[in-house]
C-alpha cells in the first residue's frame, strides 16, 4: 500500500512510498484510512528536527491526527466494520512509570513512551492502518468530513481539564476566557470555551482571511490589537495560549485577573527576550495566579474531545479545514500557503 513516510532526522526525505500492508494482531482493528491532519509537529519531523522509526525500519510512516473506518474488528472489541474511528497517539512504555500505569500516559515521567507517527511507532498516514481496540475512539457518524480534527481537539480538551484542576484549589467560577492564537488549537479552544458558557475572546494578528469570521461565527469576540492591550481590556479569568510565540507567552502569563489560570499549549523555539521577571513573579504571587503547560492527551481526553466535536456545528468545523490534498500529492500539504488554517491529506 501507499503511505507518507520520512527518514527521521533526514531533511528532504518526505515522500509517498510503498510499504507493506498492515496485518492486525490480537485485539487490533484493521482500519481503512480516511484522512490525516498536518500540524507543526509533522512539519518539524519532515524538516529532520526529530522523530524515530520503529526498530529495524529506515523510514517512519508519519501522521498522528488520524481518521479511519473500521474494516475488521475482533469479536468482543466493541467495534464493528463501518465504525468511524480515531487512533490514540501515545502508548505507555513497557515498564510504565506511575502515571502511565494509571492511564495518564500523557503525563509520563520517564520519557520512555512511544507515539504513532512520531516516536518508534508508525503513524496513520497510510491507505490502511491497524490500532489496538483499547486505543481507538469511535466518532459520531456525522463527523465523517471533520473527524480528523479530533486529535487537536484532545489537546484543548486536556487544557480545559487542567484549568479546572488548577482552579479547583479554591472557589473558581470563570466568566471570561482569552485565547491567544486563532490556528486550529486556538479555534478549538474557543469552541470549547463557548460550549462551557464563557465569554470568549480570541486575539490573533490576522485581519483578513477566514480566522476572524470563524471566531465570530462561534459567538466569540475577535481581536487583532496587541495581546497586552486586549488582555488589559478583557480581564480574563482563563488564558489559553496557543501560539508558542515567546513574546505572547509572557504577555499571556500577565494577562489574567486575580486567581487567573494560564494554560500554555504551544512549544516555543529557543529565543532570548528581555523581560521584567520580577514583575511577573510579583503578580503571580500576589494574585494567586497559576501557569500550567500541557502536551499530548490520554484516552479520557480523546473521549471528551469526541463529545465536544459531536456537540459542535459540523459546518463550522468544516470551515477550519481550508485545504485538502490527495495522498499522491501529500507533500504539498507541507507547503505553507496564505489562508491556510488546517490542511488535511485525504487517504
Amino acid at each position: 500500500m501507499r503511505a507518507l513516510t520520512v527518514v527521521p532526522q533526514e531533511p528532504g526525505s518526505l515522500a509517498v512510498t510503498d510499504v507493506p500492508d498492515p496485518e492486525p494482531g490480537d485485539g487490533e482493528l484493521l482500519v481503512d484510512g480516511v484522512a490525516v491532519g498536518v500540524c507543526g509537529t509533522d512539519r518539524e519531523i519532515a524538516d529532520g528536527e526529530y522523530g524515530s522509526a520503529p526498530a529495524g525500519d529506515e523510514r517512519l510512516v508519519i501522521g498522528h491526527e488520524s481518521l479511519g473506518r473500521v474494516l475488521e474488528a475482533p469479536e468482543g472489541s466493541g467495534f464493528s466494520p463501518g465504525d468511524l474511528v480515531v487512533g490514540v497517539v501515545r502508548r505507555p512504555d513497557p515498564v510504565p512509570c506511575g502515571a502511565c500505569a494509571r492511564g495518564h500516559f500523557d503525563m509520563c515521567r520517564n520519557g520512555r513512551f512511544t507515539e504513532r507517527g512520531i516516536k518508534d511507532l508508525h503513524g496513520y498516514a497510510g491507505e490502511r492502518w491497524t490500532v489496538e481496540a483499547d486505543y481507538a475512539v469511535r466518532l459520531d457518524p456525522s463527523l465523517e468530513q471533520v473527524g480528523v480534527l479530533l486529535e487537536p481537539t484532545t489537546v484543548v480538551a486536556k487544557a480545559w481539564q487542567q484549568v479546572d484542576a488548577v482552579g479547583g484549589r479554591s472557589w473558581f467560577e470563570p466568566q471570561r476566557a482569552l485565547i491567544t492564537g486563532a490556528g486550529p488549537i486556538g479555534l478549538l479552544a474557543a469552541m470549547i470555551g463557548v460550549q462551557r458558557g464563557l465569554e470568549v475572546h480570541v486575539v490573533d494578528h490576522n485581519t483578513s482571511g477566514p480566522k476572524p469570521g470563524l471566531v465570530r461565527s462561534l459567538g466569540a469576540a475577535y481581536h487583532s490589537d496587541p495581546v497586552a492591550e486586549v488582555a488589559d481590556a478583557v480581564q480574563a479569568d482563563v488564558v489559553i495560549e496557543a501560539t508558542g510565540a515567546a513574546e505572547v507567552v509572557f504577555e499571556a502569563v500577565a494577562a489574567t485577573r486575580a486567581f487567573g489560570v494560564t494554560c500554555l499549549t504551544g512549544v516555543t523555539s529557543s529565543r532570548r527576550l528581555r523581560i521584567d521577571a520580577g514583575a511577573i513573579n510579583r503578580e503571580l504571587v500576589l494574585e494567586n495566579d497559576a501557569v500550567v503547560g500541557t502536551v499530548n492527551a490520554n484516552l479520557e481526553h480523546f473521549r471528551s474531545a469526541a463529545e465536544a466535536l459531536a456537540a459542535a456545528d459540523v459546518d463550522w468545523l468544516g470551515r477550519i479545514i481550508t485545504r485538502r490534498v490527495p495522498l499522491e500529492r501529500a507533500t504539498e500539504a507541507f507547503e505553507k500557503r496564505d489562508g491556510d488554517v488546517k490542511v488535511v491529506i485525504d487517504l
